[in-house]
């Protein structure tokens, strides 16, 4: 009997009742990404958020990040919304660093509760960089020359083709400071005593692998997901959540499919027919 009708619906509505651990990945540049490779923003990743932490019988949430890290500010809406949702819902967030997690990346791991690496993930990168070229003699060599208008006489700075300016210097190096020193506030008020190292340690701008990071504070444990879901919620159920399809997409993904379910009905007529005339034939 279990196996029959009433076996498959009992099976559904436990599935339905059971605990259950979200999975929402995060992979790739925070902020603007490359061409057919969005980056990670708050509008690409709310959805992603928002159903992940919809789900019936949540007990906890798992991000799954790999990004080198990327804009300060899209890192900082992220991060602050995972917790606005943790908040609402009461649920932990457990995140889980795979090949990088740095600079942006870890801003967002840091929403979690608890943060674990495999024992070769690449975890930090506290600081905060800017770059750029100087092109200075180019234009001459070419023998153009460039117009540049401006109002406000800060209007323009670090330009790539004008002498650099000591003041432009140490003014975009203040910027720096002062992102710089969000980000460990944010560090320290989200790791607070786990953090295990001195500053000079900890906020150099330096990566560590697995291990290195839980000895200084940064992560919680070496672990992968599944193993460490499994420890801490051993009866629940894990769901990844994905986001959603475009219109676009599911339109043309039912159409292939509609396609492929057509052909394989015409082809088991063909045989079906093929078959019969066979018999008849004998």
């Amino acid at each position: 009997m279990s196996r029959g009708p009433l076996g498959r619906i009992a099976k559904k509505l436990a599935h339905k009742r059971s605990d259950k651990v979200a999975v929402v990945r995060l992979d790739g540049v925070i902020g603007h990404g490359g061409p057919g490779r969005p980056g990670l923003s708050t509008t690409s990743v709310e959805p992603i958020l928002t159903r992940a932490f919809d789900i019936e019988h949540l007990r906890a949430i798992v991000i799954v990040i790999n990004s080198p890290g990327g804009s300060p500010t899209q890192s900082e809406y992220i991060a602050e919304r995972i917790r606005q949702l943790a908040s609402e819902k009461g649920v932990r967030v457990l995140a889980f660093c795979e090949d990088v997690v740095a600079s942006g990346g870890y801003w967002i791991a840091c929403a979690a509760d608890e943060i674990y690496a495999a024992h070769t993930s690449l975890v930090g990168s506290i600081g905060v960089v800017s770059s750029g070229f100087g092109f200075v003699d180019v234009l001459g060599r070419l023998g153009v020359e460039r117009r540049l208008y401006s109002a406000g006489e800060n209007k323009v700075r670090l330009d790539s083709f004008s002498p650099e300016k000591a003041d432009d210097v140490e003014w975009l190096q203040g910027l720096q400071h002062q992102l710089h020193d969000t980000f460990i506030r944010w560090v320290r008020q989200r790791r607070g005593k786990r953090l295990s190292a001195a500053d000079e340690v900890l906020f150099t701008g330096d990566v560590w692998i697995g291990e290195r990071a839980v000895e200084i504070g940064l992560v919680d444990g070496v672990g992968v997901m599944r193993s460490v879901v499994a420890e801490h919620y051993p009866d629940a159920e894990i769901t990844v959540v994905d986001a959603p399809k475009p219109l676009l997409t599911r339109i043309v993904g039912d159409q292939v499919r509609a396609s492929v379910v057509a052909e394989e009905l015409i082809g088991g007529a063909v045989s079906a027919l093929e078959r019969a005339s066979a018999v008849r034939l004998r």
